[in-house]
């Protein structure tokens, strides 16, 4: 099944409701980034609030079968259903809480990963139906302000007190907690990343890290496989590297943006909880 054909079946469907403005395809499909494990993502703006039953609709049109259907929380209503052997992903939302959010990142530079991430679905998204509508909101964020990379990059660049003991947890050979360190700066470093390459960020969790990374222009040489040999390598080497890439990121920050001081946060990067009899 071809995922764009069936997106676009789907949309004719929700356009189907005058509620409907406009419906976009998102996530992996809209970037060409999809693979034999894609679902379809589509966000479905309205000029008023949908009830079960405008929700149910397209569904039943299309012979799905419901994963889950969510009452309304924080400004949305998702729902996710199989229609022809494939998971289709609906998130919902008021036009006017789209625009507010939009407002929100773009004019307020708040580097709220969630609201981003629907940025980035209106900035990445192909529209399946209310061109205009989506052709207005993709002007509106089509620039990415030089205040909202410095909010990302203040957001992120602080790594947590954890990190300090990443040499005990080592030696400690305490696994489960260094992975989770490693997993949080590596989490920091993306961050930062998508703030001086003024991308949006597309996933709370940063999905799709090469395809993103390979996306950048601003990054330490040869990123995408340091990063994971982070994760694949002898534990002693892979922390080396991933101490000496938080210095490249820093160094990147210090080149784009040197009006930021970040010599404090250099210095607490660096800082090792000390050994007991040692000096």
């Amino acid at each position: 099944m071809d995922l764009n054909i069936l997106a676009a079946k789907a949309a004719k469907v929700y356009q189907l409701n005058p509620k409907v403005e406009a419906v976009v395809l998102g996530g992996s499909v809209s970037r060409n980034w999809h693979d034999s494990y894609s679902d379809i993502e589509l966000f479905i703006f309205w000029n008023e609030s949908p009830t079960d039953e405008d929700r149910k609709f397209p569904i039943t049109k299309l012979a799905g079968e419901v994963i889950d259907f969510y009452p309304y929380e924080e400004e949305e209503w998702s729902e996710s259903y199989i229609a022809e052997g494939i998971k289709l992903e609906i998130s919902n939302f008021l036009t006017t809480s789209i625009e507010g959010i939009i407002d929100d990142v773009v004019v307020s530079f708040n580097p709220d990963v969630y609201k981003q991430c629907l940025a980035a679905a209106v900035y990445d998204g192909v529209p399946l139906g209310g061109e205009s509508l989506i052709k207005q909101l993709k002007e509106k964020i089509k620039q990415y302000p030089d205040e909202l990379s410095i909010a990302m990059i203040k957001e992120y660049m602080y790594l947590s007190n954890s990190w300090t003991n990443r040499e005990a947890l080592l030696n400690r050979k305490d696994w489960l907690m260094l992975y989770k360190v490693i997993t949080d700066v590596q989490t920091n470093i993306m961050g930062i990343l998508s703030g001086l390459n003024k991308q949006y960020v597309h996933h709370p969790a940063f999905k799709w890290q090469k395809q993103t990374l390979e996306s950048m222009m601003i990054t330490p040489e040869n990123i995408h496989n340091r990063l994971e040999t982070v994760f694949l390598g002898e534990p002693a080497a892979s922390l080396s590297e991933l101490e000496s890439i938080v210095q490249d990121v820093y160094q990147l920050i210090q080149c784009e943006y040197p009006q930021i001081d970040i010599s404090s946060v250099i210095d607490k990067s660096l800082f090792l909880r000390p050994e007991q009899g040692k000096e």
